[in-house]
């Protein structure tokens, strides 16, 4: 009888040049992922935050809006701390960082990063109930945002928690936000948009290495001045808890350009041109 040899894994592709079969596995699993499937991976996540609860969008919401304030705390810390000396904002900006790592790897919705995932599938399905869907989910999500940033900033104004050092950076750090123009928050948040949304596209290829590259998108915002309407909310808030700024200002002067500009990278440019780039790949039959 002749001896049965066992069947080959489909999955493990053939020596080529030389190479054994172990070599030939290494060099596909260090192989760098298509667009079209990083393209893949994150439409099948937006098509599951998309079928989520209205509870579950939410809470996830509002534990984002906590979390981002974090980013403000931290960078007040380290603003009260250091010297005043040239360059001091190189290190401040670092302690920005820190709520969007605990947003993102603790998989809390946070608004702009929903201006790619939630907006890949209704490009892709091109169906008005999908886009009527992603409504939903982002006013959802950006409500719930706003409340935990609120709340947070609501903390820090009342608490008692801030020494007199850190309650002044945090309104120099606020101050600074409030200084730009309507039209500069418009612009500044074109390039938080189109960040948030390249960090949303590169997390895929990221692997092991996610809090490097989180870290460095959002120090780049930081350091770059440029606005995001999550994070700055805390720190307009507190501006205005403390009696510093107007809710008129704040709604208008921040709010609506800082969310017309994250959306319009984030959305109208990021999303749009990713799609445009694995279109043929992804309608091939």
């Amino acid at each position: 009888m002749a001896k049965k040899h066992p069947a080959k894994p489909k999955d493990l592709p053939a020596p080529k040049d030389g190479l054994t079969r172990e070599e030939t596995r290494s060099v596909s699993e260090r192989r760098k992922l298509r667009a079209a499937v990083v393209y893949e991976i994150i439409r099948f996540e937006g098509e599951g935050e998309l079928a989520r609860s209205i509870p579950a969008l939410w809470w996830s919401a509002l534990a984002a809006g906590l979390s981002i304030g974090f980013s403000v705390l931290a960078q007040a810390l380290l603003k009260a701390y250091l010297p005043d000396m040239p360059g001091a904002a190189l290190i401040e900006s670092i302690g920005y960082s820190v709520g969007f790592l605990i947003v993102i790897l603790s998989r809390q919705q946070l608004f702009t990063e929903n201006t790619l995932t939630a907006v890949l599938p209704v490009i892709a399905r091109r169906q008005l109930d999908w886009l009527l869907v992603m409504l939903r989910l982002w006013g959802i999500v950006l409500l719930g945002n706003l409340a935990g940033c609120f709340l947070f900033a609501g903390f820090l104004a009342y608490s008692g928690a801030l020494s007199p050092d850190m309650a002044e950076a945090v309104r120099a750090i606020g101050t600074k936000l409030m200084a730009n123009t309507p039209f500069e928050m418009f612009v500044k948040g074109i390039v938080s948009g189109w960040l948030i949304a390249a960090l949303v596209w590169m997390l895929p290829s990221a692997e092991g290495t996610e809090i490097f590259v989180i870290t460095l998108i959002t120090y780049l915002m930081a350091l770059g001045g440029f606005t995001h309407v999550v994070a700055g909310s805390a720190e307009a808030f507190y501006l205005w808890l403390e009696g510093h700024e107007s809710l008129s200002r704040i709604v208008f002067g921040f709010f609506l350009p800082t969310l017309a500009g994250n959306v319009f990278g984030g959305t109208l440019l990021f999303a749009v041109l990713s799609y445009a780039q694995v279109r043929e790949e992804i309608d091939e039959p």
